[in-house]
């Protein structure tokens, strides 16, 4: 018997026989949308980030989110922005009742209600003044990060962000036992339905620099290599994902993106029921806009390849800046 001849390009003939049997789509509601926000003043352009701001808490702020929320995008991680005079050792910005995030968090949930999802990042390295990530001390003429002390400090975070507002929070410190360490505490406090996303696979990546500009958290000496991924490990991100899981995350992540599209496929194909978040970094972000200002690429088609290019790897949510843009782009149709 003689089969029919094959013609793979048939099907990629015209835009609508494309669109018919494209595998994979990318929608407003997959993003989270990070801000960055500050106590007071005006809008603050991020030279590192172009199209970016550092939002004060108030009407600026409220119509930024207008404008997401009319674009299918409905769900937002906060970052908190202080000036340095204003931060100290063991980050108690962080966790004042009365801080930025708090603050903001309850702005945008009295100004939307339900229509919109709140996660608030969980970690000190924005409110400490020497950058790190948790509560440093010395030992044998060495600095570390004690993980024990640290980590209960996220738990008193995570309760305070809980009770200002955010449907869930998001540890990014990797520190050891952090998961666990908030669940207990937002349980003692009567948030069960708080949820957790952790930050499971966070790398110590070079792709941050333009954040740590942002949020001004750069660390003051060292780096974070002790305590974030190694790049040349992949089958590691799986031991950190299981043990989050076991800690009661609900949402895991991989971070970055766009260099570790291995690594999403490597954890989704491993844990197929669990949301995954990834996080298309400032870096990545940053790249794009530096090349499409320079002419070299086109913008829009090159952002919506890398977006199709993380969920296609298995990312069900995808954290970026480029959220507002792709939303337009994606009203639009897509270009390919």
């Amino acid at each position: 018997m003689q089969f029919p001849t094959v013609r793979p390009r048939r099907l990629r003939a015209s835009k609508l026989i494309r669109d018919a049997v494209a595998e994979t789509s990318v929608d407003p509601s997959d993003f989270i949308y990070p801000l960055f926000v500050k106590p007071r003043g005006e809008p603050e352009p991020i030279s590192a980030m172009p199209g970016q701001y550092r939002w004060p808490v108030g009407e600026p702020l409220v119509k930024h989110v207008e404008e997401a929320v009319a674009l299918g995008v409905n769900k937002f991680i906060l970052f908190g922005v202080l000036p340095d005079e204003l931060k100290d050792a063991v980050g108690s910005g962080g966790y004042d009742p009365e801080g930025v995030v708090p603050r903001a968090l309850r702005l945008l949930r009295e100004a939307f209600g339900d229509k919109v999802l709140l996660f608030a990042d969980v970690c000190l390295c924005e409110y400490t003044d020497h950058g790190h990530c948790g509560v440093v001390k010395e030992r044998r003429g060495r600095w570390y990060v004690d993980n024990d002390e640290t980590i209960k400090l996220y738990a008193k975070e995570a309760v305070v962000y809980a009770d200002a507002g955010a449907d869930f929070v998001a540890p990014s410190g990797m520190m050891d036992g952090q998961v666990a360490e908030i669940r207990k505490a937002l349980d003692a406090h009567g948030f069960y339905d708080v949820g957790i996303m952790a930050y499971s696979a966070k790398y110590a990546s070079a792709f941050y620099g333009p954040f740590r500009v942002a949020a001004a958290s750069a660390p003051k000496f060292g780096d974070r290599r002790t305590y974030q991924m190694d790049p040349r490990n992949a089958y590691e991100a799986l031991k950190e994902v299981q043990l989050d899981l076991e800690e009661g995350a609900d949402i895991v992540m991989v971070k970055p993106a766009l260099a570790y599209l291995d690594v999403i496929r490597l954890v989704k194909s491993h844990f197929p029921w669990v949301p995954l978040a990834a996080y298309n970094v400032s870096g990545e972000y940053s790249l794009v806009k530096a090349a499409a200002a320079a002419g070299y690429v086109d913008e829009k088609t090159i952002t919506l390849e890398i977006l199709f290019a993380i969920r296609r790897a298995g990312a069900d949510l995808i954290l970026t800046y480029h959220a507002l843009d792709a939303a337009r782009w994606l009203k639009e149709g897509t270009p390919f």
